[in-house]
């Protein structure tokens, strides 16, 4: 370990930023204090506007994020074309930047503009919403709505993505149901984990809404059944290429302070990384899956 230390950074290119993470979590695997690390990792999380300010460097400088929110906002435009009322429900609204697009996007189409309701789901244990994350979110979109000439509504839901109950998504008779998962499933044990398999009462709760169209943005990683092993290999490989990206982005914004980069890096890639190494059964969290493994869940 003390050999790996001198050789990564997170100060470095992309392989001595990853392989300090990587090597963080390992050293906490090996002295089983990996749900500990864990657990402080989320006491130190940042606030809202920290992690609003953190996760749009991350949308600015690498592709894999901005081409995941614009892909499922394509969808959700021709799925919706000619709707007069749209109500999208998100299970992870997060700072809701995905949204401001979408109605911008709108605008720019041309055309009869429809109105839009938006629930967004928000954990409520978290520092984000307990900062006042969902109310932030929500003033921005009234924001980016009046400024496009667009009728619009916010319903906040302050509580975990697995908690969600029928009466807490505000349904209204005429709307056209959107519902998006971006990067919430993963994190809901299945039946590999739990017998209370939250995953499946969701999408099961989602059908029973018969909507319009259902957008997921996931990681496309193997790294929920597999062994520590393959496992780790597989996030060598998926984190390697996002932090290459991440540089190449970097390099196109001159005006990125590279201590800016690295806290966006800590605050919202790391702890994930260090979650998949060094923690097992439920204080393993990040469950990534193949895309096949998401279609079965989702039939």
């Amino acid at each position: 370990m003390e050999e790996l230390d001198k050789k990564v950074s997170v100060l470095g290119g992309p392989i001595e930023r990853l392989g300090a993470y990587l090597l963080e979590g390992l050293k906490a695997r090996l002295e089983s204090s990996g749900s500990l690390i864990y657990r402080k990792l989320k006491c130190v999380e940042p606030t809202s506007n920290e992690l609003m300010s953190y996760m749009s460097i991350l949308y600015q400088i690498c592709p894999y994020w901005k081409f995941a929110y614009e892909s499922a906002n394509v969808t959700i435009w021709e799925a919706m074309r000619n709707e007069p009322r749209i109500h999208i429900i998100d299970f992870q609204i997060a700072q809701g930047t995905q949204w401001v697009f979408f109605m911008e996007g709108l605008k720019a189409r041309g055309g009869q503009l429809p109105s839009i309701r938006i629930t967004g789901v928000d954990d409520s244990q978290s520092a984000h919403a307990r900062g006042g994350g969902l109310d932030l979110v929500g003033r921005k979109l009234v924001k980016a709505a009046e400024s496009c000439g667009i009728q619009f509504e916010f319903h906040k839901s302050a509580m975990s993505g697995h908690e969600v109950q029928y009466e807490n998504l505000g349904l209204h008779h005429g709307e056209a149901i959107a519902v998006n998962f971006p990067y919430v499933l993963h994190h809901m044990p299945d039946e590999s984990v739990s017998v209370e398999n939250h995953r499946d009462r969701l999408l099961r709760l989602v059908k029973s809404l018969s909507p319009k169209v259902v957008t997921l943005v996931e990681q496309e990683s193997n790294t929920n059944t597999s062994p520590f092993v393959p496992r780790f290999r597989e996030m060598l490989d998926y984190y390697l290429a996002m932090f290459e990206s991440i540089d190449a982005g970097s390099s196109q914004e001159s005006s990125l302070d590279s201590k800016k980069r690295i806290s966006a890096e800590q605050n919202c890639v790391a702890r994930d990384i260090v979650n998949m190494i060094a923690c097992e059964g439920l204080d393993r969290v990040e469950r990534h899956e193949l895309l096949g493994k998401w279609r079965m869940s989702s039939d």
